[in-house]
C-alpha cells in the first residue's frame, strides 16, 4: 500500500465557518441550513461531501464498467446526503447515490454499481455507520 498523496483542509467556525486549503485551492465560506441567516451563505458540509462522493463514486464505476466488459459513456451520478438526528442524541449521515448509465440494462447498470460500491474509497469509508442506497435512473 502506498499513499497517493493526501489534501489538507483547516475548518474554522465549525458548520458555520471557513474551509481553507494551504494551497488556496479551497477557500469556502459555509452555509449553514439550520442557521437562519448563515443558511444561503455558501454551500453547507454536506453539499461539499456529496460533491465528493459523487465525483469518487463515478470514478469507481466507470472502473467497475472496464472491469465488467459493460461499455458506459456519458454516465451521471447524483448524490444525496441527508444529516440526521438520532432520537437517542447525535448526528450521522445517510446517503443516496443515482447514477444513469446510458446504453445498459437495469441489471446491468446494477451489477456496475454494486461493483463501484465495493471499491470507491468514500464507500468503504462509510461502511459500517452510513446507509448508502444505490439507485439506477
Amino acid at each position: 500500500m502506498k499513499i497517493l498523496f493526501t489534501a489538507e483542509v483547516t475548518s474554522k467556525g465549525a458548520r458555520s465557518g471557513t474551509l481553507q486549503s494551504p494551497d488556496g485551492l479551497l477557500n469556502v465560506t459555509l452555509g449553514n441550513p439550520l442557521q437562519k441567516g448563515i443558511e444561503q451563505r455558501g454551500p453547507n458540509p454536506e453539499l461539499l461531501f456529496g460533491g465528493a462522493y459523487a465525483a469518487c463514486y463515478h470514478g469507481a464505476l466507470g472502473n467497475a464498467a472496464k472491469k465488467l466488459g459493460i461499455p458506459v459513456e456519458h454516465s451521471t451520478v447524483r448524490a444525496l446526503v441527508s444529516l440526521i438526528e438520532e432520537d437517542q442524541g447525535g448526528f450521522r449521515l445517510a446517503v443516496v447515490l443515482h447514477a444513469q448509465l446510458p446504453g445498459t440494462d437495469q441489471a446491468q447498470a446494477q451489477q456496475i454499481m454494486e461493483a463501484a460500491h465495493q471499491t470507491c474509497p468514500y464507500s468503504k469509508a462509510l461502511r459500517g455507520d452510513v446507509a448508502v442506497s444505490l439507485v439506477v435512473d
